[in-house]
């Protein structure tokens, strides 16, 4: 019975990310720390590095937080820890590879999920300065994008 807590705490804290990286994204990002994310919604050219890449540092603190009180026992903040952790992977896939393009890879995905997401994140990126912001979330998408993807495709 205990691998099903553990297994629980990955996926509710995986699903609670979605809220925490919409807060942040919202309130952190566009507001007391917009001087590190504003260099993601200005036009440049390719870059390896921007300002707002210290948010993977930021962002992980929490997990590594996790895993230090957590390893000895594996309590359940180790396994929380692995769902923040599972998030940030899940970020990197969808946010720098997949609608970036930082490396060229996943550029095939079409799925009207990944549509609805690239639509949603290109929205989002309309918006240069830190006010009046939409679409803040990361693995899901309004669904009007959803809707709009659906309504195309017909």
């Amino acid at each position: 019975m205990n691998w099903l807590v553990n297994i629980s705490a990955v996926i509710i804290a995986f699903i609670g990310m979605e809220g925490i990286a919409w807060l942040a994204h919202k309130y952190i990002m566009h507001g007391l720390l917009w001087s590190l994310h504003k260099d993601h919604h200005q036009p440049h050219e390719e870059r390896v590095f921007e300002k707002n890449d210290y948010f993977f540092v930021i962002f992980a603190l929490p997990a590594i937080i996790c895993f230090i009180v957590g390893f000895e026992n594996f309590t359940l903040s180790f396994w929380i820890g692995i769902g923040i952790t599972l998030y940030g992977a899940a970020y990197f896939f969808i946010h720098d590879l997949f609608i970036h393009q930082r490396l060229k890879v996943l550029r095939n995905a079409n799925s009207n999920y990944f549509r609805a997401i690239r639509k949603a994140h290109k929205v989002h990126h309309k918006h240069i300065v830190p006010q009046n912001g939409e679409c803040f979330g990361m693995l899901w998408a309004p669904i009007k994008y959803f809707k709009e993807i659906k309504k195309h495709a017909q």
